[in-house]
């Protein structure tokens, strides 16, 4: 499913915009409702049980292919052999930004996408 976040592009950011409020954490959640904000709002992260290590591989790959052409990069984390965690936070804001919203709802697509076909 597509969402109007899916149609943004990530800008690069070198700090010097607040993070994103409680508000607009609010507004883009029922674009991103797989993902969940951590309890400070610094973070949103989704995660993924897969059918195998080879399926959990390949979606880290996808998503880190996806994050080089957005130029805005998850801390990946695969455990126990199909346990992808995404995590997303802008570092040079010290807390979320539209970038992660952007990125999270275009790893839903592609995932999403992917585990359609």
């Amino acid at each position: 499913m597509s969402s109007p976040l899916t149609q943004k592009t990530c800008v690069p950011c070198e700090g010097g915009i607040p993070p994103l409020t409680e508000e607009q954490r609010a507004a883009a959640q029922p674009q991103i409702p797989n993902w969940k904000y951590s309890e400070d709002g610094k973070w949103v992260e989704r995660r993924f049980n897969l059918k195998t290590f080879a399926e959990a591989l390949a979606v880290l790959v996808k998503i880190a292919e996806l994050a080089e052409l957005e130029q805005h990069h998850p801390d990946l984390h695969l455990t126990g052999y199909r346990h992808l965690s995404v995590a997303l936070t802008t570092h040079a804001i010290g807390g979320l930004s539209e970038n992660d919203v952007i990125l999270a709802a275009k790893i839903d697509q592609l995932v999403d996408d992917a585990h359609d076909s």
